[in-house]
């Protein structure tokens, strides 16, 4: 246990030490996030606090490394990834590339992960059982990093929000390995590694934010909550092993799922930014940013503990509750997009389908 707090403290401090030199790189070298009519922010931030996280991700997984046990060959492959996405991160957060360029870039990374040999080979469904992959296992797993990467990026919208929405994940996932210490220790030692560096970013960028975290930071956490999940929970032989992880990853991946709706019913590319995600609608109904922000912090530490009931549950009160949490999210998703805000881009394009009647 303390060789374990010594990793996560590590983790914390690194990170907490290289952001400030961060700041000051990214003001001298032009990686600074400009304000424009989508954005909240007011003048020039700096964007690639991502890297600190990196750094602080790097001591904490060197300094538990021990507690491995072994050499793992994967990390190579592992690592091989990361670092493609920080260069793909750092372009972009530069020159601002095309969604086509950072999805190339993404895949490459997934691809190097998948080349590793970690992999989703099954999945558990309730009352059915295995469902095995066999042959397609390698296009699953490059298909469930490219959607947790995206989907992280696609909520870094205000300050605190992508860093602390992933800590609330990583800690719950932690949580539900830390029962069995040897079967999981590398689930263990990424998640601690990754919790003390969001948590030391999180000084810095939570409301009033010094320093965004950038494509760099938000694609590398998104890849990071990837593998830890395919390191532990879709390697429970239970029948979790699929509704758990999109438990917790919940608010990005309906977040996201409702952009891409909304952009398809507006004949947009689902690359296109836009103003109707959820933080969005939550500012247009009149709370602040801080508040903003925790409201979604409780809506995601909700969805953590629903996933570690899961774990503990009986299969037809599972099941029961699923139906339950998905009703809701239909119920709260619709209530926020279609009532909160004044200009719905979605509605309009429900206008065009003669679904509604025109809003005012």
């Amino acid at each position: 246990m303390q060789m374990y707090l010594l990793g996560l403290i590590a983790a914390f401090f690194v990170t907490i030490a290289t952001v400030p030199v961060v700041i000051v790189l990214a003001r001298k070298w032009g990686f600074v996030d400009k304000p424009d009519q989508r954005k909240v922010h007011k003048g020039n931030m700096p964007r690639i606090g991502g890297i600190a996280m990196m750094l602080g991700v790097a001591a904490g997984v060197a300094v538990l490394w021990p507690q491995l046990g072994e050499t793992r060959d994967d990390m190579i492959f592992l690592i091989g990834g990361a670092l493609v996405l920080a260069i793909v991160g750092l372009v972009d957060d530069r020159f601002a590339l095309g969604a086509k360029t950072k999805l190339i870039g993404q895949t490459i990374a997934a691809v190097c992960a998948a080349s590793s040999g970690l992999r989703i080979e099954f999945i558990q469904i309730p009352f059915i059982g295995n469902w095995e992959f066999g042959y397609l296992s390698f296009l699953v797993t490059v298909i469930w990093i490219l959607a947790v990467i995206n989907s992280v990026n696609l909520i870094d919208g205000l300050d605190g929000l992508a860093a602390g929405v992933t800590t609330i994940a990583v800690l719950t996932m932690l949580i539900m390995a830390i029962g069995h210490p040897i079967a999981y220790a590398s689930v263990i030692v990424l998640s601690l590694s990754l919790l003390g560096s969001t948590t030391g970013f999180l000084l810095y960028n939570f409301y009033p934010g010094k320093i965004f975290m950038g494509d760099t930071g938000s694609m590398f956490l998104g890849y990071a909550m990837a593998i830890i999940s395919m390191m532990g929970l879709f390697k429970s032989v239970t029948m979790f092993s699929l509704i758990v992880p999109l438990l917790i990853l919940a608010v990005p991946f309906i977040d996201t799922t409702f952009a891409v709706i909304r952009r398809t019913l507006n004949q947009q590319s689902i690359g296109t930014p836009d103003k109707g995600h959820l933080h969005h609608c939550l500012l247009a109904m009149g709370y602040g940013h801080r508040k903003t922000v925790l409201i979604i912090y409780g809506i995601s530490l909700l969805f953590g503990a629903v996933a570690v009931l899961f774990s503990q549950t009986a299969n037809w009160v599972s099941l029961v509750l699923l139906v339950v949490i998905l009703f809701g999210i239909f119920v709260f998703a619709e209530g926020i997009g279609l009532i909160g805000q004044k200009r719905k881009p979605l509605l309009k394009a429900l206008e065009k389908m003669q679904l509604v009647k025109k809003y005012e």
